[in-house]
């Protein structure tokens, strides 16, 4: 007798057995007995076995066997049940839809098998793909600052000091080639986004080929070169959602294997039939695409170009749609593709979308094992850097590339070590595009770097500015990189307006290594100030204040390098010429000074403030010494002596919108006797401040002079909406002739001042208007600050 036989033998055996215990009819009593007889009769006469051994061996085999039917009978199950593929469309934030119809499709207990998308579909389906859920895909993107991820956003954190200046200083920046005035490639290059999915999909970063994926999954893109359709389903993940949602002048073009890509919606915004084909029974499609608008809807230059997208695609969608087993779509027509702040809303339009067919969804769910997709577990983001890669750059060393990373090889970092470093290449704005990818070998990670030089070398900037010291004035620059070595930078500002001025700015960046500079910059301006700048000439007691023309050329050779790789530390050389004049005062010659002063400095400077005019967090610190050896000596009176002098500030939230922010500051001289006009000269707001010049509220412009001093500020900012701020700010300072040496440094205030203002961040810098007053004083001041400050 076959094995299968006496299995089913037994399995008779067992259901009688089990009915005799339920009280089962006298035939069925018989026919088990008989059936028991039978079997007890072959296991004994065959392997000798008693009664009580037969009985347990007939309990085992039936439940082997009984595991092994009940196995096949599932597996056969799930090879009945259709395989369900769900093809995702693009339309940027009206793609927000996707996250709602995930979350019902979860509600029903749908598994999903295969997963195709284009544009948003194609970044939402990547991360379901990858193992996320429905609610952590919320999570992520409701957390997500899409502002931020439009403007490529660059934390200030990782801007070097002159990348800050840079940022700080121009509210308008064009590529310039062959004395012809260019338009930037794209509002973004998309390094915020590329970040963000790198890290959040780093469970698979190993996985190469989108099939093994815990979904399977592939996106669509387009070749702007030949306008054809490319399948991505292999290679890195996050780069593949970055190239299928590079939506054309909004995200710059991707390179993938040799193709430059940009949004898959040009040619294929419903991937259906290559979701068909890898192996899916049933497609369910989410459409957030919008019908074509008439003259009166294309309002913007948004709206033009999606319809520009939607020209080729809008015919084949309707073709897709008669192919699509269950066709959801939102009703999201009072969204655009940028409308990110409705977020919320939209999701809820998924659902609602996606509920009208859910007993078409429900049709196709095991209602006795319905499919609850696990909430995905996130590995250790620790990584092991045992060597880093870099694809062979023209203009740049491998020392500059490290140097911007701030880490080495053989370093263990993190992956916000890792995004600060690519955010740190990105701010130089050196290259057009940046990729990365993280390689296991056997002791760690290989960190590959793919870096496109910028072919643009030379920019025009321009920028706005007025203040009550400097007056009003036009920054036109001209920059230039690579201009006599690699690494190099060049730069000219020239301010015209109520007073010409200009900078000049020569920079070679090492990284890690010592790196070298040249400046020059030309400043004057006419102005009321304090008497005590002119001690060498005699001014009648009744005046407060003289009219002078003050004029300033300083020229700097120096060196500078990363300390700790935080800190800016620097020394050099200056070369100061100095010219004073005023023609109030009668019977004098009109010249105060008209000097050459040769100086050696050095520095120590930290900024981590995530804003320089309106900060939320982050603390700076400043400190410099220089020391003044040799001067022409018009006035005749110099000798040599030296100046120290720090800064350092905090801010910090108190709670939502408002800010509080310290700072403290002080100076002396030491050595002979100090030149008035290289002192500490405290007032006013919203200049640019060179050489000891310190804003004081309270008093006028340059109105206290003093060889050394010390100065706390506080300021209380709150912003009413967004980028709108009120603020109140106190400061009181002692100063006077060598104060610190004795305790008139630490006595009651002699100097305070107070002030409340209004400040907007705009494109060309912050418009403040601040009312200035001091207890001092007999009457208070009000001031203007236009721009950034230059």
């Amino acid at each position: 007798m076959s094995l299968f036989q006496l299995y089913v033998l037994s399995f008779l055996q067992k259901i009688f057995f089990s009915n005799k215990k339920k009280g089962a009819s006298r035939v069925a009593l018989f026919f088990q007995e008989k059936i028991d007889f039978m079997l007890s009769r072959l296991f004994t006469s065959i392997w000798g076995l008693n009664s009580g051994s037969y009985r347990q061996f007939s309990s085992v085999l039936f439940l082997l066997f009984s595991v092994l039917f009940l196995s096949q009978n599932s597996s056969a199950q799930e090879q009945k049940r259709p395989k369900i593929g769900l093809v995702l469309s693009g339309g940027g934030a009206k793609g927000f839809a996707h996250i709602g119809v995930l979350k019902v499709l979860e509600e029903a207990g749908l598994k999903i098998d295969y997963i195709g998308g284009t544009s948003m579909g194609a970044v939402i389906g990547g991360l379901y793909a990858s193992g996320y859920n429905a609610a952590q895909i919320d999570s992520i993107f409701k957390s997500t600052d899409f502002s931020k991820l439009i403007n490529d956003f660059i934390p200030r954190s990782s801007k070097n000091f002159y990348e800050k200046r840079n940022e700080e200083l121009y509210a308008l920046v064009l590529p310039f080639k062959n004395f012809k005035v260019g338009i930037p490639e794209a509002l973004s290059k998309g390094m915020y986004n590329y970040n963000l999915l790198s890290r959040i999909t780093r469970n698979v970063r190993d996985v190469k080929d989108f099939n093994q994926l815990p979904i399977p999954f592939l996106c669509i893109a387009t070749n702007i070169e030949t306008g054809k359709e490319v399948l991505l389903n292999k290679g890195n993940l996050a780069q593949a959602m970055i190239a299928s949602s590079s939506f054309p002048s909004l995200f710059s073009p991707v390179e993938i294997n040799g193709e430059i890509l940009v949004d898959g919606g040009v040619v294929n915004n419903y991937p259906i039939q290559e979701v068909r084909k890898l192996g899916a029974d049933i497609i369910i499609g989410v459409d957030v695409q919008n019908d074509l608008l008439d003259r009166d809807q294309l309002k913007d230059a948004t709206k033009i170009l999606v319809q520009i997208t939607n020209l080729h695609s809008i015919e084949r969608m309707k073709n897709n749609i008669k192919n699509t087993d269950i066709y959801i779509k939102p009703d999201i027509t009072q969204y655009g593709v940028i409308s990110f702040d409705k977020g919320k809303e939209i999701i809820i339009k998924g659902e609602e979308a996606t509920f009208a067919v859910f007993e078409q969804i429900k049709k196709l769910v095991d209602e006795s094992n319905p499919y609850k997709k696990p909430k995905l577990v996130l590995h250790s983001d620790s990584l092991k850097i045992k060597a880093i890669n870099t694809n062979k750059l023209a203009n740049y060393t491998n020392e500059y590339v490290n140097g911007k990373l701030r880490f080495k090889p053989n370093s263990k970092i993190n992956y916000n070590d890792l995004i600060t470093g690519i955010n740190n290449i990105n701010a130089t704005q050196n290259f057009s595009a940046i990729s990365y990818s993280l390689e296991k070998n056997n002791e760690g990670l290989n960190l590959n770097l793919d870096l496109k030089e910028n072919t643009t070398k030379t920019y025009l900037k321009f920028g706005l500015h007025y203040d009550n010291l400097f007056k009003s004035g036009v920054l036109i620059n001209l920059t230039r990189k690579k201009t006599l070595f690699k690494n190099d930078l060049a730069s000219l500002d020239i301010i015209l307006g109520d007073n010409f001025r200009y900078n000049l700015d020569y920079y070679i960046e090492n990284g890690f290594n010592l790196s070298f500079g040249f400046k020059s910059h030309y400043d004057q301006f006419n102005r009321n100030i304090a008497k005590e700048i002119s001690t060498i000439i005699a001014v009648s007691p009744n005046v407060n204040t003289i009219n002078v023309d003050f004029t300033d050329l300083t020229n700097q050779l120096y060196f500078q390098s990363l300390f700790v790789q935080k800190f800016l530390i620097g020394g050099g050389i200056e070369l100061k010429h100095l010219k004073i004049k005023s023609e109030t005062l009668a019977n004098v010659d009109p010249l105060i000074d008209r000097s050459n002063y040769l100086s050696l400095f050095s520095y120590l400077k930290f900024d981590s403030f995530d804003n320089k005019y309106f900060p939320k967090k982050g603390w700076y610190f400043a400190g410099d010494v220089q020391s003044y050896l040799i001067s022409s000596n018009y006035t005749r009176t110099f000798q040599p002596f030296s100046i120290v002098k720090g800064d350092f500030g905090v801010a910090a939230t108190l709670f939502k919108n408002a800010t509080i922010k310290l700072e403290t500051d002080a100076g002396f001289s030491f050595g002979q006797q100090s030149v008035p006009f290289f002192n500490f000269i405290l007032g006013g707001y919203g200049y640019n401040k060179i050489n000891n010049f310190k804003y004081f509220f309270g008093y006028d412009y340059l109105s206290v002079v003093a060889n050394s001093y010390i100065k706390s500020t506080a300021t209380i900012d709150y912003e009413i909406f967004r980028k709108n701020h009120v603020n109140f700010t106190a400061n009181f300072a002692n100063a006077g002739d060598k104060i610190f040496e004795s305790v008139a440094w630490v006595s009651f205030p002699e100097y305070s001042g107070y002030a409340i203002g209004y400040g907007l961040e705009s494109v060309i810098g912050p418009l403040e208007v601040k009312y200035s007053w001091s207890p001092e004083q007999a009457k208070g001041f009000t001031w203007f600050s236009i721009g950034f400050v230059f």
